[in-house]
C-alpha cells in the first residue's frame, strides 16, 4: 500500500489548459475515484500519474518520493484499461504472467502468484482458456489480474466497466471493490458513471473543465454538493429560482423565506436546489401544516412515469419551472393526469443554495 499526492499539477496543450492546479491527496488504501464529464480531465490526470503524459507543472508523490520526472515502468504503479488489452494468442495463465516474466521473476515464484491472483479474481476454471473463449466481464478480470499479480504501490484504473452491459457493470463494480479492499491497494478509478462512483469509492473527486470541483466521501458529495456544478451532475437535482431579500432567500414560487448558512451577497444570482426524493406528492387538498421547518410548492400535473420500484411525478409550478418528485408506486399517483394539482413538500433544510455560475467555474 501507499499514499498518492499530487501537487499543483498543471497540463497544458499549447494555449488548451487540460488541468489547472490539481493537489490531491490519497491516503494509503484508499479507493479514490476521479468523476466527472468527457473532456474533464480525468482520465489526463490519471495518464499523468501514470506516466503516459508529462506534466507542464507540479509534481506527484508516491509514500513521500517524487515520481513526477520517472519513466512510466519506472513508477511502480499498474494500470488497467477500458479495452481490457488482453493478448489474443496468450491462455488466461499467460496473459496474467506476462509482467512478472518481463521483470524476470522465478518461475517457481510466477507460478505461485498467478495461481494466487487467479483465486482472487475467480478464474480458477478459465485459467487454460484463450480470450476469445472468455466473455467480456472475464476478459476483464484477466487485465485486472495482470496488473495487481506485480504488486505495484498503486492501481490505476481508466473506465474499466464502460464497455460492459448494465447488469454486468453492477457484478463486476462489486467484485472490483471487493478485490481492492481484500488487497488493501491503493487504488485511483476514473468512470463518468455517478452511480458507480457512489457505489466504489471512499473518496468521489468531481472534475470539470480540468479543475477539482469537490473531493470528499459519497455521502457528503451527494449531500452537500460544493457548487451548481457537483450538484446537477451527481444524481438528479430540481433548480429553482431564488429572491434575494435582505440578504435572505426565498423561492419565487412560493415567496416563502428559507435560512441558509449560505452567505448572500449584496448582487449576484443564486438557485435553490432540492433532490427529487426529498419530495412527497401530496394531493392539494392536503392541509398546509403550521410547521415552519417544512416547505410546499404547489405544481400542476404535466407527467407521471411508473418505472418499476418508483413513480416519477413532474409538476410545473407557478413560475413554470419544471420540477420532478419520486415517490413509491402507488395507484393514486400513477393516476394522476396533466392538470391535476398537488403539492410537492420537503423539509427546508433539504433545499441548498448555489451561486447561479457557469458550469465548470470552480466557485
Amino acid at each position: 500500500m501507499a499514499s498518492v499526492k499530487v501537487v499543483g499539477l498543471q497540463k497544458l496543450y499549447g494555449s488548451v489548459v487540460a488541468l489547472s492546479n490539481i493537489n490531491i491527496d490519497v491516503p494509503s488504501g484508499t479507493f479514490f475515484t476521479l468523476l466527472g464529464p468527457s473532456g474533464c480531465g480525468k482520465t489526463t490526470l490519471l495518464r499523468a500519474i501514470a506516466g503516459f503524459h508529462s506534466q507542464s507543472a507540479g509534481d506527484i508523490f508516491v509514500d513521500g518520493q517524487s515520481i513526477g520526472d520517472l519513466p512510466a515502468h519506472r513508477r511502480d504503479v499498474a494500470m488497467v484499461f477500458q479495452d481490457y488489452a488482453v493478448f489474443p494468442h496468450m491462455s488466461v495463465r499467460d496473459n496474467i504472467a506476462f509482467g512478472l516474466k518481463q521483470r524476470k521473476v522465478r518461475a517457481a515464484e510466477i507460478k505461485t502468484r498467478v495461481d494466487d491472483v487467479i483465486d482472487v479474481v475467480q478464474l480458477g476454471k478459465f485459467a487454460d482458456r484463450m480470450p476469445h473463449e472468455l466473455s467480456g466481464g472475464q476478459q476483464q478480470r484477466v487485465g485486472l489480474a495482470r496488473a495487481i499479480v506485480v504488486q505495484p504501490k498503486v492501481l490505476l484504473m481508466d473506465e474499466p466497466l464502460s464497455n460492459l452491459d448494465a447488469k454486468l457493470r453492477v457484478e463486476l463494480r462489486a467484485e472490483l471493490r471487493r478485490i481492492q479492499q481484500d488487497l488493501g491497494v491503493t487504488t485511483i478509478y476514473v468512470t463518468h458513471d455517478q452511480e458507480e462512483a457512489l457505489a466504489m469509492s471512499d473518496v468521489v473527486c468531481v472534475m470539470e473543465g480540468g479543475v477539482i470541483q469537490q473531493a470528499k466521501p459519497p455521502f457528503e458529495v451527494y449531500s452537500r454538493p460544493s457548487n451548481r456544478f457537483v450538484a446537477s451532475f451527481v444524481g438528479s437535482n430540481n433548480f429553482m429560482q431564488v429572491d434575494l431579500n435582505d440578504s435572505k432567500f426565498s423561492l419565487r414560487s412560493t415567496g416563502e423565506f428559507i435560512s441558509s448558512s449560505v452567505r448572500a451577497p449584496k448582487s449576484g444570482s443564486f438557485v435553490g436546489a432540492v433532490r427529487p426524493e426529498d419530495l412527497d406528492i401530496l394531493p392539494s387538498s392536503a392541509q398546509t401544516e403550521d410547521d415552519k421547518k417544512k416547505l410546499d410548492v404547489p405544481v400542476v400535473i404535466q407527467e407521471v412515469s411508473y418505472v418499476g420500484r418508483e413513480i416519477e411525478v413532474y409538476g410545473q409550478t407557478s413560475n413554470g419551472e419544471l420540477i420532478k418528485a419520486i415517490g413509491r408506486p402507488d395507484a393514486e399517483l400513477i393516476t394522476l393526469a396533466p392538470s391535476d394539482k398537488v403539492i410537492f413538500r420537503t423539509q427546508k433544510e433539504k433545499v441548498l443554495f448555489f451561486v447561479d455560475e457557469h458550469f465548470g467555474v470552480r466557485i
